[in-house]
């Protein structure tokens, strides 16, 4: 009762307080609308007032030539700032026809004509840049560009890796078709000269071709000299022709957010516990800890070591309080392409990215990103080629001790090689795995599960982005080939394994043990007699 009371009590000044406020805001906005005008006009005229009239005439007069000038004043400055525009404009097309912008070649479709021309002029500025006419100083002998030489039917080639053979028919189409335009073009010119067009001239044709070289720049070219059977036996015609390379297009911007882009990580195994616990230690830090958006399937085959198999798997999640992985155990013979198929197919959530992996393969959180960034649903899919260590203790058996993994994960010559002949380690989304039919599981084994998928996307419409990554290993260890393998298979097991030994030169010091030590023995005897 008190508290209404007061209130109403209150009312009263609270509506008088209103009233002076809007009084007040009625005075304020009375003298802001008020006209400016000069002091003598500050006195407004009377109403009733016989100069009433031409008072507020004189004021908007008045006003309205101060507008005027405003805007006079407005539009001078415009013209200024407009001339000065036209004036920077010219400055700038003067400096681009000196020092054509490759983008403006692309980009104006307004004059065709010049555009063309500014493209020809830098297609020849390219050839002028390129070792053409004349060679470049360069620092060491090791930054010469190294030709490569072919025939018809062979190339002879220095990059070979360890897939490709110094002497081989192009297998690639791009590779064959390139150098057979080169040779059509260049029997064109000779059937073609410049001169003496009415002289008579015999008919060359591409057997007529004897050798050709040709290297390529990366940021100008690839030169192409060919040579011909001349008139005599000792005469030669000699093409020399460039393919200059274009400028650099700009193809797409976009913003790729892999914040929720999961990766299902299958690996399948039979027994070699004490190698999936290295391999859960690598999971641990790198896939739970650094990544956090990864999954783990493991399909076990057989019953041997599978309970101590699981317990590692069991423990190492619980300690990271890690929840994401999936056990499936197979009663059957162990089969790669089995273990994986059957693992892509059990997943039920969302479509995911798929990486098939191994016990014996170690990756880094740089690597799941570029599992991430190469594979695109139903577009794309990754094949990288991972860095095979070579046997530590030929590394460095020289060595007081071997020094330990994370040490030994170096990139070098002496230390391993780009497993180029291996398709097993690959990233695909499981919408493209389960489209393109999967594995082929007749295979059993080891070997060519791997080749056969790798084949089914070569002959897709998707593309497989094929590249060596620096942040996927394959650890060395002792390979069995067994007997029940087929040939072909008992073959590629024992190709692999000659080459993950050592590499030529570690094996030579193996070879010639012997001789390199009785030579330091002959050294230390007649250091000794001196």
């Amino acid at each position: 009762m008190m508290l209404r009371r007061g209130f109403f009590l209150f009312l009263p000044r609270l509506v008088g307080l209103l009233v002076v406020a809007c009084c007040s805001v009625s005075i304020v906005y009375m003298l802001a609308c008020t006209p400016k005008v000069d002091n003598q006009q500050l006195a407004l005229p009377r109403a009733h007032s016989p100069t009433v009239k031409e008072g507020y005439e004189a004021i908007l007069q008045e006003q309205e030539e101060q507008h005027r000038d405003y805007i006079i004043s407005l539009k001078k400055q415009i013209a200024q700032l407009k001339a000065e525009l036209q004036h920077r404009s010219e400055q700038l097309k003067n400096v681009q026809e000196q020092y054509p912008d490759p983008l403006d070649i692309r980009l104006d479709h307004s004059n065709p004509e010049k555009a063309q021309a500014n493209l020809l002029a830098f297609l020849r500025s390219q050839i002028d840049k390129a070792e053409v006419h004349s060679g470049v100083k360069l620092s060491t002998e090791y930054a010469a560009v190294p030709f490569e030489s072919f025939t018809l039917q062979k190339v002879y080639q220095l990059e070979t890796g360890l897939t490709r053979h110094p002497e081989e028919k192009p297998v690639r189409k791009d590779k064959r078709d390139e150098l057979i335009e080169v040779i059509e073009l260049a029997v064109g010119s000779l059937n073609n000269p410049e001169r003496d067009s009415n002289a008579k001239h015999r008919v060359y044709t591409a057997s007529d071709f004897v050798e050709g070289i040709y290297r390529t720049e990366k940021d100008k070219g690839t030169l192409y000299e060919l040579s011909f059977k001349g008139d005599t036996k000792h005469q030669f015609k000699k093409i020399v022709l460039f393919r200059p390379f274009g400028p650099v297009m700009k193809v797409k911007h976009e913003n790729v957010n892999m914040a929720d882009t999961l990766i299902n990580v299958i690996v399948p195994l039979a027994k070699r516990a004490s190698k999936f616990r290295q391999f859960m230690q690598n999971f641990r830090e790198m896939g739970m800890q650094q990544d956090g958006r990864i999954h783990l399937t493991v399909v076990y085959f057989g019953k041997e070591q599978m309970n101590e198999v699981k317990s590692i798997l069991e423990n190492t999640s619980k300690s990271a309080n890690f929840k994401n992985f999936t056990f499936i155990q197979l009663n059957e013979e162990f089969s790669r392409g089995k273990g994986l198929d059957v693992g892509a197919r059990f997943w039920k959530g969302n479509n995911v990215v798929l990486f098939f992996c191994d016990v014996d393969i170690y990756f880094t959180a740089e690597f799941l990103n570029s599992c991430r960034l190469n594979t695109q649903p139903g577009k794309k899919v990754f094949y990288p080629v991972l860095f095979s260590q070579y046997n530590p203790s030929i590394i460095y058996g020289h060595h007081d001790s071997i020094p330990s993994l994370e040490q030994q994960l170096v990139i070098k010559k002496e230390t391993g090689f780009w497993r180029d002949f291996g398709f097993g380690m690959t990233c695909q989304y499981r919408s493209d795995f389960i489209n393109i039919g999967g594995f082929d599981l007749d295979i059993k084994g080891w070997g060519g599960e791997d080749v056969h998928l790798y084949r089914k996307y070569l002959h897709s419409n998707l593309i497989v982005i094929r590249t060596p990554v620096r942040g996927l290993f394959h650890l060395w260890h002792e390979k069995q080939c067994l007997d029940e393998l087929t040939p072909e298979q008992y073959k590629m097991c024992m190709q692999s394994k000659a080459m993950n030994e050592a590499s030529h030169g570690q094996l030579g010091m193996l070879v010639f043990k012997q001789e390199v030590e009785t030579h330091l023995h002959r050294q230390k005897l007649s250091s000794k007699k001196t």
